[in-house]
């Protein structure tokens, strides 16, 4: 099918897809395709999910949207849901899109803190709207546009040495994610969020965690910052929130959310009545026997990929559901001859397959995707 109406920004995977079912996607061909990407990380529980579809249809049926000066119930039970699973004492902000809960979650934190300085992480990726892009490291997304953008400091990427050297006075705000995604499913030392968590505290320094790709059981916790003792100021939640439907979340803590003026932020949009029905659906869903079950099937996974042998492998790296394979080259290519082989897999930062698979994921299809991907190695 021909693209000619719409921008030409991204990459075109040359398929057309148009149904999904469980974690397979099909297209036009009836050609059938096992989805470890999962949009994104954004349909964690599959495709044609009866129950998610149901209460989305009811949803319909009854009122779609509803704008937020207006009260409803669905709403206000999923932040109070959020709320507790995020352990936090504060307020929810809904938005549309990850990017918009970043751009959201840089202004709230400037705001309060009434400081300028920013720090980011080296290999960060936040979005790409003129907020969410000046905390994102990666050159390639800011073409012609660094002179507008707002000036951040970006560090190693766990390195706590380095970062305590950029404390200063005028640091109001660092934002990091528990684990990189786009960077290269990085993953921070044990005891660093911990170890950030305090020098925040201790300096006044507004913390955002991004969680929009590690959050929602994503690594076996309903938040990947959840594996050590952390306190974040503001947390980001957004693409498996409602397993596809447009919803993002901005949770801050009490102190700040009290600092913020009337109209200060708002969204049409936000908080969609049909996705916030599923979203809390989701939030019953992933209760600890699932979220166990999440980190078995990673482990399950990793194990399985160390296991073969192969000159091309350098590395296998992640957490729960959310892995790395990082190749010595090829990766382009390796990534090609998977889709050929009906596996669609997405790459991240330099040479890493990125592997995202819906939750629903059973070790049988792990188990299909190790063969497959041990031929395409073999004859790449």
């Amino acid at each position: 099918m021909k693209l000619d109406y719409l921008l030409d920004l991204y990459l075109n995977r040359g398929l057309e897809i148009i149904k999904g079912e469980g974690c397979y996607l099909y297209d036009q061909n009836g050609n059938k395709y096992l989805d470890m990407m999962s949009n994104y990380g954004a349909n964690i529980l599959g495709y044609r999910n009866n129950i998610l579809n149901k209460i989305a249809n009811k949803q319909i049926d009854e009122l779609i949207n509803l704008h937020n000066s207006f009260i409803n119930p669905i709403r206000n039970e999923l932040a109070q849901k959020l709320l507790a699973k995020c352990n936090i004492e504060g307020k929810i902000l809904f938005l549309n899109s990850g990017a918009e809960a970043i751009d959201a979650a840089l202004k709230f934190a400037l705001y309060f803190s009434k400081k300028t300085k920013i720090i980011a992480m080296k290999n960060s990726y936040h979005g790409k709207t003129l907020g969410s892009l000046s905390v994102t490291y990666n050159s390639k997304y800011k073409t012609n546009l660094n002179d507008i953008l707002i000036k951040v400091d970006f560090i190693d990427y766990g390195n706590f040495d380095e970062l305590l050297s950029y404390i200063n006075q005028q640091i109001g705000v660092i934002i990091i994610e528990p684990i990189q995604g786009d960077g290269g499913i990085n993953l921070l030392p044990t005891g660093y969020l911990e170890q950030l968590s305090k020098l925040c505290q201790k300096n006044k320094i507004v913390l955002i965690i991004d969680e929009i790709q590690t959050g929602l059981g994503r690594t076996g916790k309903f938040l990947a910052s959840q594996w050590e003792e952390v306190s974040p100021d503001i947390i980001c939640l957004g693409k498996g929130i409602a397993n596809g439907f447009p919803l993002s979340a901005v949770i801050v803590k009490e102190e700040i959310a009290k600092s913020l003026p009337k109209f200060f932020h708002t969204s049409t949009f936000g908080g969609n009545l049909v996705a916030c029905s599923v979203a809390l659906k989701i939030t019953e869903l992933l209760n600890d026997d699932f979220l166990n079950k999440i980190k078995e099937k990673g482990d399950y996974l990793i194990k399985r990929l160390k296991e073969i042998n192969s000159p091309l492998l350098k590395d296998i790296r992640g957490k729960g559901l959310m892995i790395g394979i990082e190749v010595n080259n090829k990766r382009t290519e390796i990534i090609k001859k998977l889709q050929e082989n009906f596996i669609l897999t997405i790459p991240a930062g330099d040479n890493v397959i990125r592997l995202l698979p819906p939750y629903i994921i059973s070790l049988k299809d792990i188990d299909y995707f190790i063969e497959k991907f041990k031929e395409v190695i073999k004859n790449v």
